[in-house]
């Protein structure tokens, strides 16, 4: 945010931007606790930790935009049905640590010098925090950094914070976006961690892709109307809806010996729309390639963007930046059925309740899956993609959840046989716990009472021991 743009905000509202306030509020250090309060009772194979990723400003910085803080994850160790510690940690990037440029006054690009804010995951021996605009950054259990991670010099490009592990190979796939040509680079990691395929994707231009699927056979591309826009490079995030680009859905053969050319992506033009955040895709007995996302409509994206830093920002924190932050937005579980052999596509909205942050068994990423998780405003919603019913833990007007993480449980016969991690907190940002949830019902199994609130983040991963 610039400085005019700052004061004028102040000005209006008399109060913090609405990224800086409420249960988004940042928490000003790092620290460790142990022996950690415990209501209910911790499955015992629960043993590993909960890791999750999302953006602290240091004191005194503003932002300019929710999206823009430095990276903080937050992580709970649980063994044998105690939970041992929590503790937090800024990922020590050159952004963090020097203050280094991502963009230079030559307008090279620093791909270390980002935020590593939106997520965390395992890979191949590794822990990565992921940021999608440059390289993840590796972690050490213990929440300490590493250093920036590119393959052994293969990463040429950004890495997206929403990769895909397929569960059969253990491949990794991954792409990065930018504002400059290539604008798409699709990427395949092995399931050891070696960088072996990278090629450019074809798009009109520089959009925001936040999330992407991938099914048995295919990578699904989202070519959405959220474009960069130079004249925004010294506010939060300069990117603004686009009515002329278009919305478009993309299908991209995995396989390159399938006699298509590789790279080659079958385009479906579909009505205009954001996603953030992908449920899962799978191809049907058909051959039908069927997407299931959180999708914003043209007008709930353009209310909600400026109320997290987006253009328009003044107008939104005049409204109450309060009343803003307590809403995880209006996108709601769609989908969208791809044929490939006739070039139709058809869509549906499956709930009229707003949701995000849509989560699955990773055991079944690329597959047919029966539920999907959710977060809404004050409640878990579980989703049955078979009856088309749905199920919410609702926790009340003060408290707001995050995402959450579903675990198997161990030699589990049922999709849905396994518990949900989320972190909860109270929108005046006094308190928050790791809840526990049993899966198949949403009844609580357990919560761990934190020793700090935790604001309001992103996305995050259960990490079992070996």
């Amino acid at each position: 945010m610039s400085e005019q743009t700052e004061q004028r905000t102040e000005q209006q509202t008399g109060a913090s931007p609405a990224w800086l306030t409420g249960h988004l509020t940042p928490v000003p250090d790092e620290i460790d606790a142990v022996g950690l309060e415990v209501t209910g009772t911790l499955p015992d194979e629960l043993t590993g930790r909960y890791f999750r990723n999302g953006p602290n400003p240091l004191p005194g910085q503003d932002s300019g935009h929710w999206f823009t803080g430095h990276g903080m994850v937050h992580g709970v160790r649980l063994r044998d049905g105690r939970a041992e510690w929590y503790r937090n940690r800024w990922v020590r990037t050159r952004s963090f640590t020097d203050g280094a440029p991502f963009v230079a006054d030559d307008l090279t690009i620093d791909r270390t010098a980002v935020l590593a804010n939106t997520h965390v995951i395992p890979h191949a021996g590794k822990i990565l925090a992921l940021v999608e605009v440059g390289f993840p950054y590796e972690l050490t259990p213990e929440l300490e950094t590493v250093g920036p991670c590119d393959f052994d010099g293969r990463l040429t490009s950004a890495m997206t914070a929403h990769p895909k592990q397929d569960p059969v190979t253990g491949e990794l796939l991954f792409f990065g976006y930018g504002f400059m040509p290539p604008y798409l680079t699709y990427h395949r990691l092995s399931a050891d961690g070696r960088l072996v395929e990278s090629r450019e994707i074809e798009v009109p231009g520089p959009t925001m892709m936040h999330d992407f699927a991938i099914t048995e056979n295919h990578v699904i591309w989202l070519d959405l109307p959220l474009v960069f826009d130079l004249e925004l490079v010294n506010g939060g995030m300069p990117y603004r809806w686009d009515d002329a680009y278009g919305a478009r859905i993309g299908v991209m053969p995995r396989d390159q010996h399938t006699g298509t050319q590789a790279g080659t992506v079958r385009w479906f033009d579909v009505d205009p729309c954001y996603v953030f955040h992908v449920g899962n895709a799978h191809e049907d007995a058909q051959g039908r390639v069927v997407l299931d996302a959180a999708r914003y409509r043209p007008e709930e994206f353009t209310a909600f963007w400026p109320t997290i830093g987006g253009p328009g920002q003044e107008t939104a924190a005049a409204a109450g930046p309060a009343q803003a932050a307590a809403s995880t937005g209006n996108a709601r579980v769609h989908r969208w059925t791809l044929d490939p052999a006739s070039g139709k596509v058809s869509e549906e909205t499956l709930d009229d309740r707003g949701v995000e942050f849509p989560t699955h068994d990773d055991a079944r990423t690329g597959r047919p899956h029966r539920f999907l998780y959710t977060a809404a405003d004050d409640a878990i919603v579980k989703y049955d993609l078979r009856d088309g019913s749905s199920e919410a833990l609702e926790l009340g007007p003060e408290l707001t959840p995050g995402e959450a993480v579903f675990v198997p449980a161990q030699g589990a016969r049922a999709e849905d046989e396994g518990w949900l991690l989320s972190i909860v907190s109270d929108l005046a940002a006094t308190r928050s716990e790791l809840l526990v949830l049993d899966a198949s019902d949403l009844s609580r199994t357990a919560s761990v009472r934190l020793p700090r609130r935790v604001p309001a983040g992103f996305h995050g991963s259960w990490i079992p021991d070996a």
